[in-house]
């Protein structure tokens, strides 16, 4: 049984502007995704192919039209209330935009506090510990709980976003572009930091990108998508060689070789 489960999903969107007639876009068409306890699972494909939709459905942010997710089995709309706490609980995103995904009024503590109050229901003696311990996990200081975002690099804030993902002792984090907006040495200390929390916790990930390099470095399975669907399916492997023309194209287009990748050996799922 798959820790989460897409079956079939399609979503579409109105489209039009003022008085004239609207139309619906698809912008998904019958995906079937599934991600196994412990795996990293690439999902590639260039702007606009429906990448971050799906992601906003497995993390329960919309509802498909057709279709539907499944957490360890379960469809999420049958879920219980309990049953969908720990959905919440279990199944975290992390945004692109790191400064648009906080408040940039409330602290790093207040941040990190939220679903350490919410999700996990820790009282206010018990939250600050963790607060702390969050922040160093991701790389940074217990004193950082006092700045306000727009103190912060975008690096340290993604960081920040990261520890909030972390909080409630998830199984799966959804990385929707996480480190697209960084410089590539940021880029590489944070899918080295996703590897060390993955070794250090038995995460999933579903690691969504347009940057085949990404993949190679990081995940064990890559899915490529295009237009709405799910072209290729296809094991990690250094060089990655995609058979599919999306696939093709999004490996024409890459960047020189990322300095000090080197490939881990491949690993099982769990």
């Amino acid at each position: 049984m798959s820790l989460l489960a897409a079956d079939a999903v399609s979503r579409a969107y109105e489209t039009g502007m003022g008085w004239g007639e609207r139309q619906k876009t698809r912008v998904l068409d019958a995906v079937s995704v599934s991600i196994e306890a412990g795996e990293t699972v690439g999902l590639l494909g260039r702007s606009g192919c429906g990448k971050s939709t799906l992601a906003r459905l497995l993390v329960g942010l919309e509802r498909p039209d057709a279709g539907c997710v499944r957490f360890e089995g379960r469809p999420l709309d049958e879920l219980s209330k309990a049953e969908r706490l720990a959905f919440r609980r279990s199944v975290q995103m992390v945004f692109q935009d790191s400064l648009g995904a906080v408040d940039p009024r409330s602290t790093v503590r207040a941040i990190l506090a939220e679903p350490l109050r919410h999700l996990l229901k820790l009282s206010k003696s018990e939250r600050e510990p963790a607060i702390a311990d969050l922040l160093r996990r991701v790389g940074l200081e217990p004193r950082d709980a006092d700045k306000l975002p727009g103190q912060m690099s975008g690096g340290q804030l993604q960081r920040v976003c990261i520890a909030r993902a972390l909080a409630p002792q998830p199984k799966l984090i959804v990385l929707d572009e996480a480190v697209s907006n960084l410089d590539l040495h940021l880029q590489i200390q944070m899918l080295d930091l996703f590897e060390h929390l993955r070794r250090e916790t038995g995460l999933a990930y579903l690691f969504v990108t347009h940057d085949l390099r990404l993949v190679e470095r990081f995940a064990s399975r890559v899915l490529v998508m295009d237009e709405g669907r799910v072209c290729e399916e296809a094991a990690v492997s250094r060089p990655l060689a995609l058979a599919s023309p999306a696939g093709r194209a999004l490996g024409a287009a890459v960047l020189p070789a990322m300095p000090g990748a080197t490939r881990r050996p491949a690993r099982a799922a769990g």
